[in-house]
Parts: C-alpha cells; structure tokens; sequence
C-alpha cells in the first residue's frame, strides 16, 4: 500500500476543442473537457448511459501534442493526477474547481 498514490486514467471523448494558453514566462497550458461514458442497466431492465465530464489541464509539451492532435469528439485516453483549487468568481464568492493534470496522452 505505500505506493499508492494520486493517479487517473481516463478514457473518453474530448467535450471542446482544447483552449491554449501562453504565459508570460512562456509556458504553455491547455484546458479542455473530457467526456466518460457508463453503460449499466437500471432496475427495471432498460439500458441506461451515464456521463461524467471532467476539466483537464495539461502543460508544455503535452499541451503542444493535445493542441495538436486532438479537437472536439475526438477519444483520447490520458493519465494525470486529481487537484482541486479554489478561486474568487467575479461577485466575490469563493468557488472549488476539481481538474485532472495531465501528465500522458494516447489519441
């Protein structure tokens, strides 16, 4: 169990085209949406999909690949870690944003 740690693969389809950012030091970040899909049968039989949708990030190089090659619908597996941050939204309220750093991709 010790080494356990902060890790997630994903598979699914890319919910936006990736948004790039430069920073004024240079560095390349890219943000985007990842869709997961859940097949499963509920109680009375029916088929039903669920979907999740998570927020990605990505950094340098990475984000120069997911730019790229990857664009709205497209299936992409990726592997990251789960963070969760905290920012000020415009009317003062503090809001928690959970987001998937991508350190991996397979298109």
């Amino acid at each position: 169990m010790s080494n356990l740690r902060n890790k997630v693969q994903l598979i699914g389809n890319v919910g936006n085209d990736p948004e790039m950012t430069v920073l004024e030091n240079g560095k390349k970040v890219i943000r985007f949406s990842l869709a997961t899909n859940e097949n499963y049968k509920n109680a009375q039989g029916e088929k039903v999909q669920s979907t999740e949708w998570h927020n990605m990030v990505a950094w340098g190089k990475t984000a120069e690949i997911i730019e790229q090659y990857a664009s709205k619908g497209k299936k992409i597996a990726i592997e990251g870690k789960l963070t969760t941050r905290s920012y000020e939204s415009t009317e003062g309220e503090k809001r928690y944003i959970t987001e998937v750093i991508v350190s991996e991709v397979l298109l």
